[in-house]
């Protein structure tokens, strides 16, 4: 058994209309986009799954088997370090836990820039 992600919270598309509308950004009220993408206009309503991860931990099956309510995992991040934000399993942002209102939600501190492998 390998690293297992231990997951803060998977923010996935709300079906509920109310909740959409409050994150819904038309392509014109968005300033400065690069060249060429008001071309993606298209693809702007395809759901990706973002996930943020707080930490990761290893452990035995055994100690695993072990735990109960209540029971604490030390993660491999420190209080106040950031944690990683992917979309579709890729690491895209890093960012903070915030409160909104009763949940948790995370506030991007950093973009990460990969390279992208284009195929031919």
């Amino acid at each position: 058994m390998g690293d297992e992600d231990l997951e803060l919270a998977e923010l996935e598309e709300s079906t509920n209309k109310e909740n959409v509308e409050d994150y819904e950004i038309e392509i014109d009220d968005i300033p400065d986009l690069p060249d060429g993408a008001r071309d993606l206009e298209a693809v702007y309503d395809i759901p990706v799954q973002v996930t943020a991860v707080l930490g990761k931990s290893t452990m035995e099956v055994s100690r695993l088997l072990r735990l109960g309510r209540g029971a604490v995992i030390e993660l491999d991040r420190k209080v106040g370090e950031a944690i990683d934000i992917y979309v579709n399993n890729r690491l895209v942002a890093r960012g903070e836990v915030v409160v909104i209102e009763d949940r948790l939600g995370i506030t991007m501190t950093e973009i990460i820039k990969q390279a992208v492998n284009k195929v031919n």
